[in-house]
């Protein structure tokens, strides 16, 4: 809000401010934006929930204009961290933040790309998970971006074709989808189908075979329809185990399932037990919250189903209480088959 006029006299006061987009949704995850911005007297990251807001801190420029997408699809904070010289620097600032749920980058770079990866997936091995949305490189054809995919190979890595229409390539289109899968309130739900607000256009259409070497590569292909934007499916960029092809880990909504499960019950049972006894008490409690935990995410819809759900001291350590569970993820609905029998 702008500053209120100070008067003398008593009375309410008021100020507004006006914005193509002043909030951001409610309840959406966050997302971090890197990207070169060369300028002096920069900040290390900035704080947004409005597009007039990142505009006023660094201008129009690629950074604001990534935030605004992100905000616009579903972002419910973004973090604008401008990158200098080289990105390293500003990935570790990332990698500082604790409430980011998706990052994303402008650099089309294959190098800076799998920086990037490294750094997500060091972030979510120290208990921040998070994944990164990058875009391919402008006019690339469908052979370089699933090159590009198998380059970065990572559950945790989402790359999006093609880039936009107006020839600023993939760094749009990917703070877009970015917002969109922060936007979800629903792990489990697939992306393909979402519309992508704020985008006029892609650089290029793809028919159905070019779609399916895209997402059996580990592309997730974007489509434009009467006009506007849309997820065709999301995937991410891991389609291999050990050089052997493995579609495991490719629907991005199973590592999605996974980061709103594990954490959730990490969680819950360092809120409930900070301290507490390795007792046989202790550890009935413990069980009972995590099936409560796993029940909870049954009835949402986001796994299908556990078992083996066990609670022991560690040999090797009494004051160690291992945890151990099984679940199924919950699949999302791709496609519909109609197999029709007639009789003339």
């Amino acid at each position: 809000m702008n500053a209120v006029t100070r008067h003398e006299r008593p009375g309410v006061y008021s100020s507004y401010e006006a914005s193509s987009l002043t909030a951001a949704a409610a309840g959406g995850g966050n997302v971090a934006v890197v990207a070169k911005l060369e300028k002096t007297g920069l900040e290390k990251y900035y704080q947004w929930t409005s597009f007039s807001r990142a505009a006023a801190d660094v201008g129009d420029c690629l950074l604001s204009r990534m935030a605004q997408l992100a905000i616009r699809n579903g972002a419910g904070v973004v973090y604008g961290i401008p990158a200098g010289e080289d990105y390293d620097g500003a990935f570790a600032v990332m990698a500082a933040l604790e409430d980011v749920d998706v990052v994303v980058c402008d650099s089309t770079e294959l190098s800076v790309q799998q920086a990037l990866k490294t750094a997500v997936q060091e972030c979510s091995a120290a208990r921040r998970e998070r994944i990164a949305v990058v875009g391919g490189g402008a006019e690339e054809t469908v052979a370089q971006l699933v090159q590009r995919a198998s380059g970065l190979g990572s559950e945790r890595m989402v790359l999006t074709a093609p880039g936009a229409g107006d020839g600023s390539g993939g760094a749009l289109c990917a703070a877009a989808v970015a917002g969109a899968i922060a936007g979800s309130s629903d792990p489990a739900l697939p992306l393909g189908g979402a519309q992508l607000y704020g985008l006029e256009g892609l650089e290029a259409n793809y028919d159905d075979g070019d779609i399916d070497l895209l997402v059996q590569g580990g592309v997730t292909p974007l489509e434009t329809l009467a006009g506007s934007c849309y997820v065709v499916r999301g995937v991410t960029t891991r389609t291999k185990t050990g050089g052997a092809v493995d579609p495991t880990w490719r629907e991005l909504t199973t590592i999605l399932v996974v980061d709103e499960v594990i954490p959730g019950i990490r969680n819950a049972l360092r809120a409930k037990f900070g301290r507490a006894k390795n007792t046989v008490q202790s550890r009935g409690a413990i069980r009972s919250l995590v099936v409560m935990e796993l029940e909870k995410r049954v009835s949402r819809e986001i796994i299908d189903g556990y078992e083996d759900v066990t609670v022991s001291a560690l040999e090797s350590d009494p004051t160690v209480c291992l945890v151990e569970f099984a679940f199924t993820v919950a699949h999302g609905l791709n496609q519909v088959w109609l197999s029709a029998h007639i009789t003339v």
